[in-house]
């Protein structure tokens, strides 16, 4: 939906200006002669320094998923399982995320991570994992987490919190004294990529930015312009 400028009341317009914040990146560099030749053996070293630094949710990660009407959506989620074809993630089905993965299985994940001035960008195809992966996981997560599945209609409208905190009770209730199983319209996502760009930040805003992509069955790579 466009929002035309004479519909907003002017009395509310505000203005700001950020031109004057700004960080000079310096910290390393990255070369082509630096970077592991596959992918995802070069996230696995970077998320592993990530790890390390102490950044808080190192593995919390940006999914950008768009709708069949070519609305983007992003938000954050959290990476919980690197697999040789994909990184794997857990959300509602029923979700906005879930209709539109849906609708359209294109989608890409953005870890950012300030501390370290490195971003990894990844673009693919997303899927759903197998129940089995999805059960397993499921399982592993703490009780209160597990009901938590089951209480929140994620992304519907709901009319307070009490609401939430009701439905959480509910279900506690329901399943006192047993392990409820997995809701059928929650479980795990796999994208499979087929790009992945290094970003590390330098002087000037010359940024070094090298991308793999995949091309004749091999992982190919290239710099590119910052």
């Amino acid at each position: 939906m466009l929002i035309k400028k004479t519909l907003l009341n002017p009395n509310l317009a505000m203005e700001k200006k950020y031109t004057q914040i700004r960080n000079e990146y310096k910290l390393k560099s990255l070369n082509e002669s630096d970077v592991h030749p596959n992918p995802f053996k070069q996230f696995n070293i970077w998320m592993d320094e990530a790890i390390t630094s102490a950044i808080t949710e190192p593995t919390a990660m940006v999914l950008a998923t768009v709708s069949k009407s070519m609305q983007p959506s992003a938000r954050m989620v959290l990476l919980k399982e690197i697999k040789p074809e994909g990184f794997v993630f857990y959300s509602n089905y029923e979700s906005k995320k879930g209709h539109q993965i849906e609708e359209n299985h294109y989608a890409s994940l953005l870890f950012y991570w300030a501390d370290l001035e490195k971003q990894i960008r990844i673009e693919g195809r997303i899927e759903k994992t197998t129940e089995e992966i999805s059960d397993e996981y499921y399982l592993s997560r703490p009780a209160k987490s597990r009901i938590g599945s089951w209480a929140s209609p994620q992304s519907r409208e709901i009319p307070n919190r009490k609401f939430l905190e009701d439905k959480q009770s509910e279900y506690e209730h329901k399943f006192e004294g047993q392990l409820p199983p997995r809701p059928k319209n929650w479980g795990g996502y796999m994208l499979f990529p087929y790009t992945f760009e290094f970003w590390q930040g330098r002087p000037n805003r010359l940024h070094d930015r090298i991308e793999y992509y995949y091309d004749d069955d091999n992982w190919k790579i290239r710099r590119l312009a910052p």
